[in-house]
């Protein structure tokens, strides 16, 4: 990862929660510069850094924020969404029977041949080709033991997976509010 002192493409804005943490890691909580102009407008955020960067309209100039906060906390306790990102996100984006990080699927422990449902409960990630060698059949019956068994993970627990995936570039004004280990662009 690196550090950029010139702003990203796009003069994305980082979105801070209104305790000052971002609202998420992985993918890392971006608005584009023209979302970010219009909750500073509507008064929905506060700016806590800004680019060099004017935009201008017929009525009014404005410099570019690159860092925001949210007025409104948005509560992280919530239980999060069952998305085929977020099974990834909770098994570290490695198949759950080899490791692989490669041409992932979901695979149901539990197969929905014997009743098995799409839930956090009964889905890991798996690679195609494992996926494919235990077919219909449970772990135990395929000889394919789970390295970590489905579960549904906390927000916490997610926002803990993505800090393990940090972007390519972050923009210095940035730096204070994420915790990566990070090597600064000369």
């Amino acid at each position: 990862m690196q550090v950029l002192s010139r702003p990203p493409s796009g003069w994305p804005a980082l979105v801070l929660n209104a305790d000052f943490r971002p609202l998420s890691y992985y993918p890392l909580s971006l608005w584009p510069w023209e979302e970010a102009v219009k909750a500073v407008y509507q008064e929905r955020v506060e700016v806590v850094a800004l680019y060099d960067k004017v935009v201008r309209s017929p009525s009014m100039e404005m410099t570019l924020p690159s860092v925001i906060a949210l007025k409104s906390y948005v509560d992280q306790d919530r239980s999060p969404a069952f998305t085929r990102f977020n099974v990834f996100l909770r098994d570290g984006f490695a198949c759950q029977y080899c490791g692989d990080h490669t041409e992932l699927t979901f695979d149901h422990v539990v197969p929905r041949s014997r009743g098995g449902r799409t839930t956090w409960d009964n889905i890991v990630a798996a690679c195609s080709p494992c996926n494919l060698r235990k077919g219909g059949r449970t772990p135990a019956q395929a000889g394919m033991p789970l390295r970590r068994g489905p579960h549904q993970p906390s927000a916490w627990q997610l926002q803990d997976a993505g800090r393990r995936f940090p972007p390519h570039f972050l923009h210095q004004s940035w730096l204070d509010y994420l915790y990566w280990d990070v090597v600064l662009d000369p």
